[in-house]
């Protein structure tokens, strides 16, 4: 029974860090016959993991969402990563505080104790870096209702407090076509599409009071910038303070990435879990190790400059190392 169970673990760890497995694959990863692995997915699956298979030559398996949230399985990082995480949570999203201390008191309980000690070592004390009060914080479900709109393109309907507006003094609603919702400055901005207007505009987050239901879907429109960190500089006229600019995509949260990025950067959201990070720099190489500091996988895409001087601070380093 006991290296049933080891294997179930092994098979759910693999499971989580890829989105498709052949079924031949995770038999050869696993070392078991193919119909082994055919049972070992039915037991997930009474466990509450929603596997899904599929059929044919290249058939294999994927874990999708399901209707309830299993257990989870990290390997030593992640689970530091994520107890990190919950401790700086609440430093640009309110709403949830109460949540994320029970999660990380949960993810502390069934933690090794080697790890225990690591976190308990780590306790993160988050110092403001924008002492002249830019930073705001938004509201979770806010933040949520707008990013739902966003990825289902349909058109968002919100009360807006005009700047100077007293507290509960709101312009009666807005519609508009969510494009992209991004960080600049330590404050969550919209931008989209004003139907009202007919332009675009630019809205801050922490202003915005999300109204049900949705309007309709709508085909996106083409931005009036070659991307939106071209636009979201120019609004805010800061792209030719710095003499480099680079763009890379993190595999990882927006909302994670905003709370280290710098003033001037912009992070845009492109799925729950990946986010595009543009930068400045005093130079190619110092922008290139700036992108470095976050710990997760990145890609950059752009320029050419910033590519090469990635190339460069890499050989660096390997010498440095050996």
């Amino acid at each position: 029974m006991s290296e049933t169970s080891a294997r179930l673990l092994s098979l759910l760890s693999l499971l989580q860090a890829r989105r498709d497995w052949p079924g031949a694959l995770l038999a050869e990863r696993l070392e078991v016959s193919p119909r082994t692995v055919r049972r070992d997915v039915d037991r997930l699956r009474d466990l509450g993991y929603p596997v899904r298979a599929s059929k044919g030559p290249d058939g294999g398996y994927r874990l999708d969402a399901g209707a309830d949230l299993p257990p989870l399985l990290f390997d030593d990082d992640q689970a530091i990563a994520v107890a990190v995480a919950l401790q700086t949570a609440t430093t640009s999203v309110t709403g949830i505080e109460e949540g994320a201390l029970r999660a990380l008191a949960t993810v502390r309980q069934v933690m090794p104790a080697r790890l225990r000690q690591r976190v308990d070592a780590l306790q993160v004390t988050t110092v403001d870096k924008y002492p002249d009060s830019r930073r705001t914080k938004v509201n979770s479900e806010h933040l949520i209702a707008i990013g739902t709109a966003l990825r289902a393109r349909e058109v968002l309907r919100f009360d807006y407090a005009s700047p100077g507006a007293t507290e509960g003094e709101w312009v009666p609603p807005r519609k508009v076509e969510p494009h992209h919702l991004v960080t600049w400055g330590g404050r969550w901005y919209l931008v989209g599409w004003d139907l009202d207007r007919n332009d675009w505009r630019t809205f801050r987050v922490d202003r915005m009071l999300p109204k049900t239901p949705t309007g309709p879907r709508f085909t996106p429109r083409e931005l009036p910038a070659p991307d939106i960190s071209t636009y979201i500089s120019s609004r805010f006229k800061t792209q030719d303070q710095w003499p480099c600019r680079g763009t890379a995509i993190l595999q990882a949260k927006a909302s994670d990435i905003a709370r280290w990025s710098g003033r001037d950067s912009v992070v845009e959201e492109i799925t729950e879990t990946t986010c595009r990070l543009t930068m400045n720099g005093w130079s190619w190489t110092g922008l290139a190790a700036n992108f470095g500091m976050f710990e997760t996988d990145l890609e950059f895409t752009g320029p050419q400059e910033l590519k090469d001087a990635a190339t460069h601070l890499a050989a660096r380093y390997t010498t440095a190392a050996s």
